[in-house]
């Protein structure tokens, strides 16, 4: 028998990465990880790759989410996961690019929780900020155009997909202003996708305390140097211990004790 709702979540999740369709945005430099701050940085279309497609390792220019296949089926799991052991709280991502992420997000909220988690999104909508910690003095991502996608075309695409609900919340402006203010009171999954040591700092201690016990800190860039340096020191700063799972080459979770 087909189980009609897990085939409309495949099909949203091969939609929201556009896999196997079209072709990506590669930018260089390859990796990631050797952008230093003056780079020229150069992103041209080039030929679809759907392994690269599947790990999250390229920029879809179509698509609504660069995190890949295999980071959407751990947000399917962690939802179910959600759902069955009754956590409380809200759905709440930081760092949403064109929102695609969240989309799935209130897909999986209809379908395993009845719809009654809320979902916030927080962004600039303009990109990221320039690096002022020295942390992060070698990771400028401001010449990635890309990366700024306007409000209104990530409420547009929440629209294409009839997932644009009344429960659904922005919270436009850099994280050290809106978040100390996010009206949020309980998260049950907060994920983490600032990149940065000070964006996932600014998080961190305004959100964490709001993960309600067993809920889930989901984190995108956990591969990325300064991201990991931030979680670390964090976590130490609160002598936490809970397991850091690995999902796939960047990102990773813990269950909150």
């Amino acid at each position: 028998m087909i189980d009609y709702q897990e085939a409309y979540l495949k099909l949203l999740r091969e939609k929201l990465t556009d896999y196997k369709y079209g072709n990506f945005l590669y930018c260089e430099p390859k990796n990631i990880q050797d952008l230093r701050a003056g780079d020229e940085v150069l992103c041209t279309v080039k030929e679809y790759d759907s392994l690269k497609r599947f790990y999250g390792k390229d920029w879809p220019n179509q698509g609504e989410t660069m995190i890949g296949l295999v980071r959407l089926l751990n947000l399917h799991e962690l939802v179910k996961d959600i759902a069955k052991n009754k956590i409380e709280g809200d759905f709440f991502e930081a760092g949403v690019w064109k929102g695609g992420a969240s989309i799935y997000l209130n897909a999986l909220n209809i379908a395993f929780c009845d719809g009654k988690k809320n979902i916030w999104l927080a962004d600039s909508f303009e990109g990221l900020p320039k690096p002022t910690l020295p942390q992060d003095v070698d990771f400028d991502f401001t010449q990635y155009n890309e990366l700024s996608i306007p409000l209104k075309q990530v409420i547009q695409n929440f629209k294409n997909y009839n997932l644009l609900t009344n429960n659904v919340f922005f919270l436009k402006g850099w994280f050290k202003d809106t978040l100390p203010n996010a009206t949020v009171s309980n998260i049950s999954l907060l994920r983490l996708d600032g990149d940065l040591y000070e964006s996932t700092m600014d998080i961190l201690n305004n959100l964490y305390d709001k993960v309600v016990s067993g809920g889930y800190i989901v984190v995108d860039d956990y591969g990325l140097e300064c991201c990991k340096l931030a979680i670390s020191d964090f976590r130490n700063s609160r002598g936490i211990t809970e397991e850091i799972i690995e999902i796939d080459w960047t990102g990773a979770y813990w269950i909150k004790d």
